[in-house]
């Protein structure tokens, strides 16, 4: 079925990223990442007070791998 969109603005699209409008059988960005943050590190706003006496970050990751997905490349949908 079609898909009936109005006005889009995009502001940024990165490596890897799909910018998908309508209708699609199989979307598959190639690109996989791990972040590792402590206490407060994603904070944002304009008068941010985090108070941390004592933390630290478990960044051991005993995977051999994260993701199991493959390459779609026509192999089917993912």
């Amino acid at each position: 079925m079609p898909a009936i969109v109005g006005i889009v603005k995009v502001l940024n699209v990165g490596p890897s990223s799909i910018f998908h409008i309508g209708d699609s059988i199989q979307l598959a960005p190639q690109s996989t990442s791990k972040t590792f943050a402590g206490a407060g590190s994603f904070n944002t706003g304009d008068a941010v007070h985090t108070y941390n006496a004592i933390n630290s970050t478990n960044t051991f990751d005993a995977d051999v791998a994260d993701t199991n997905a493959i390459s779609a490349n026509g192999a089917g949908v993912l």
